[in-house]
């Protein structure tokens, strides 16, 4: 679903937030008064006894309200789209010009035509680039706020069914330190069904799109624009 960028913002946001809640849920205060450094950032643990797996990519993305509000998103990126690929036919139509008339034109029309390459196609990577970026920080502001809500929920699903520890599997070994695990104790779809019924946001219609978010990409690789002081065959 989503970059590298995305993953290891998730990631950060995942340990940041279940553990601020673990501990607000269940620290008290040092019988002495004296805060130790190890009180003041307890670790967030269960008293239970099994070990347990959630795909927070999956479970953010799979609650009714992320397939509601990553469609949102896609249609309201749509419109980029549509004007990067325009973008992206417009400089195709010219290099193909060149590619077919470069013999052609006499000096100075070939070295226009270069230049005009040139310039729409830093145009097109900088309208890439900045498409891109915006997409992802909109993706991040919806995952930051529903893996917000769902913390607590992950956490008090965890104390009441006997987890000591849950560990996330979104992203594969060797970029997650989780060599191997099976299915038997993976809560993603629970914790789905409990954020849902808290969220009361509404199943999605069958008709919906997916909910996965995309970055907006160029349309296709673009050849190499020959250079202006390239000589006329």
């Amino acid at each position: 679903m989503t970059s590298k960028l995305l993953r290891s913002f998730l990631a950060i946001a995942v340990i940041s937030m279940i553990s601020a809640f673990a501990q607000t849920s269940s620290a008290t205060a040092p019988a002495s008064g004296v805060t130790s450094p190890a009180a003041s950032a307890p670790i967030a643990t269960g008293t239970g006894t099994k070990i347990g797996t959630i795909n927070i990519e999956q479970a953010v993305v799979g609650t009714n309200e992320g397939q509601r509000d990553f469609e949102a998103l896609k249609k309201k990126l749509e419109p980029k789209q549509n004007e990067l690929k325009s973008q992206n036919d417009e400089l195709e139509g010219l290099q193909k010009q060149l590619q077919t008339q470069g013999e052609k034109l006499n000096e100075d029309a070939r070295a226009t035509l270069v230049k005009q390459i040139e310039t729409k196609k830093k145009s097109f990577d900088r309208s890439v680039q900045d498409a891109q970026e915006d997409a992802q920080n909109q993706q991040k502001e919806i995952f930051q706020r529903i893996l917000q809500k769902m913390a607590p929920v992950i956490v008090k699903h965890a104390q009441e069914t006997g987890f000591a520890m849950i560990v996330d599997t979104s992203n594969p070994w060797p970029q997650s330190p989780i060599l191997w695990y099976g299915d038997g104790g993976d809560i993603t779809k629970a914790v789905v069904d409990l954020y849902n019924t808290q969220s009361g946001v509404p199943a999605p219609s069958a008709s919906g799109a997916s909910a996965r978010p995309a970055t907006p990409k160029p349309a296709a690789p673009k050849p190499a624009t020959p250079k202006a002081t390239d000589p006329p065959k």
